[in-house]
């Protein structure tokens, strides 16, 4: 019999891949903790957790047998005119971590999804309370997703080529530093006396796909604070900072102003299944009250709510605030810590940075986002057994909280080995 990867092959078109030039896929058998299987046997750490999904490891014991409860009770109910035990459960597990301000929360299916969704609510808010506001503020270089409203947003043009003709009104603001934050808020401020701003959107802290480009905690509050002073509806895409990541259950936990929008998703169901959510504020879901059909946020997926996903994420959010994951999290900032203070200065490594659990350098060499060489710096990790997924000259970790200290040694060698092959 031909091997998955041969198989694959004849009818799969797989995502972010020009198949021409990656013709074969590596195929996975099986996972487990923090240990991927090959269809050969080969074993590989997940050192970016599958997408920053699986943060409390693959084929969790306690997830799984929480699901399969479900499974046998409820597996599937529309959520128009229907409601039921896990989403009820799960929205009164998320409330108690998400930031005070949020209140409501909307379902979905995937990252991209969920910040759709935060599209609408800030601009239809604007629009039910009789103030039409069409122009979206988003960060340079960010990523919110490959739906059309996501692309929008999104300033990564190797995405979105084709389709920019056809986006939402958009204007950029720069990530905020000590030195450009003055600048930043008097452009702004001019700028927003046009009252024509419905929302700013923004990845809290972490740029992910921008090479983990981390920025000034402080300046991001200035900015909020005077969006907020003109009630532009601010939207914190926290689909890859969420749940424990950053050191807190979410990026915005850093932050002394709460926005009124949060996009969540991937570690939201631990890997497990998809989901997504949306909250947001009272304040914001009062604009959709109303006794106007039309003022409803008309927004649906057939998988709204699944009671299998609302359950992995309720497991979820169960470990999460456990003693023992909360120790495990702190024991990866940790190592990430001492291993930086091992490779900062080394001459081939042009910058390092840290936030919670998410470590990345810059490698001191000139590299394309998906050229040659970044495919071979790849190549060796996967040789060494180490899954990680370079954007570009920049090598990120987000593995697992409950990678062993083994396995993370094993990860920094396979990085200290690269920095001498290049």
């Amino acid at each position: 019999m031909k091997k998955l990867s041969d198989r694959d092959k004849k009818h799969i078109w797989h995502p972010l891949t020009q198949h021409k030039l990656h013709p074969t896929m590596l195929a996975i058998a099986k996972a487990k903790g923090c240990i991927l299987t090959d269809e050969d046997g080969k074993e590989y750490i997940d050192g970016i957790s599958s997408w920053y999904t699986s943060v409390y490891g693959h084929c969790n014991d306690f997830i799984i047998e929480r699901v399969y409860a479900q499974m046998q009770q409820l597996d599937q109910v529309v959520f128009s005119g229907f409601t039921h035990e896990p989403a009820v459960k799960l929205s009164e597990e998320l409330i108690k971590i998400l930031p005070s301000n949020q209140e409501k929360l909307f379902f979905s299916d995937n990252g991209s999804t969920a910040t759709e969704i935060g599209i609408k609510m800030a601009l239809q808010y604007h629009f039910n309370r009789g103030d039409r506001r069409n122009v979206l503020l988003a960060f340079d270089n960010a990523f919110h997703g490959d739906t059309f409203g996501a692309m929008s947003v999104s300033g990564l043009s190797v995405y979105n080529g084709p389709f920019e003709e056809f986006f939402i009104a958009v204007e950029r603001v720069a990530t905020p530093t000590k030195e450009n934050i003055s600048a930043i808020l008097e452009k702004l401020e001019n700028r927003l006396q046009k009252n024509d701003i419905a929302g700013f959107i923004y990845e809290p802290l972490i740029q992910g796909a921008a090479a983990m480009q981390m920025h000034d905690p402080e300046g991001l509050e200035k900015i909020l604070a005077l969006l907020k002073k003109y009630g532009v509806i601010t939207v914190a895409d926290e689909v890859m900072t969420g749940f424990g990541k950053t050191g807190k259950y979410f990026a915005s936990d850093h932050l002394a102003i709460q926005p009124d929008v949060i996009c969540m998703s991937k570690a939201l169901t631990a890997g497990m299944v998809p989901m997504a959510a949306t909250s947001c504020t009272q304040q914001v879901y009062d604009a959709f009250f109303s006794t106007e059909i039309a003022k409803g946020l008309f927004h649906g997926h057939t998988y709204t709510a699944n009671p299998l996903a609302c359950t992995a994420a309720l497991a979820g959010i169960e470990l999460l605030t456990s003693k023992a994951m909360q120790d495990n999290i702190e024991r990866v900032i940790a190592a990430h810590q001492k291993f930086d203070v091992e490779i900062k200065d080394h001459p081939k490594v042009a910058r390092t940075r840290q936030t919670g659990t998410i470590y990345a350098l810059d490698l001191a060499v000139e590299m394309e986002r998906y050229g040659n060489l970044r495919d071979k710096l790849m190549a060796h990790f996967m040789s060494q057994g180490v899954f990680l997924r370079p954007l570009g000259s920049t090598i990120y970790i987000s593995a697992p909280y409950v990678v062993t200290n083994e396995q993370l040694r094993k990860i920094y060698d396979s990085i200290k080995a690269v920095l001498a092959l290049i």
